[in-house]
């Protein structure tokens, strides 16, 4: 299992639907990387002015964080995304 260090984040992307709503089927061309995932892993947070800042985020968490951001890295057989903390935008609640 990946432990990240300092900010960093281990995220597991979520995948996207191959249809639209409205019954489309995408075609890989045609669908954008998605831009939300799940927390698989927090690392303990940064260091500023001699203190430690952890990082406000859990475990299984869902995000949505900023396209084109992070390290694709494979463990395991598995996709992970490893990504700073301040990519992240928002918790889906």
């Amino acid at each position: 299992m990946l432990r990240p260090l300092h900010d960093y984040v281990v995220l597991e992307k979520v995948k996207e639907e191959e249809k639209t709503q409205s019954g489309i089927i995408l075609t890989q061309k045609a669908k954008d990387e998605p831009s939300h995932g799940t927390v698989i892993a927090v690392g303990p947070g940064k260091t500023e002015d001699g203190k430690l800042v952890p990082v406000d985020l859990k475990e299984g968490q869902r995000v949505i964080y900023k396209k084109y951001s992070g390290t694709e890295v494979k463990d395991e057989g598995k996709d992970y995304l490893l990504i700073k903390a301040e990519d992240i935008l928002a918790i889906v609640e």
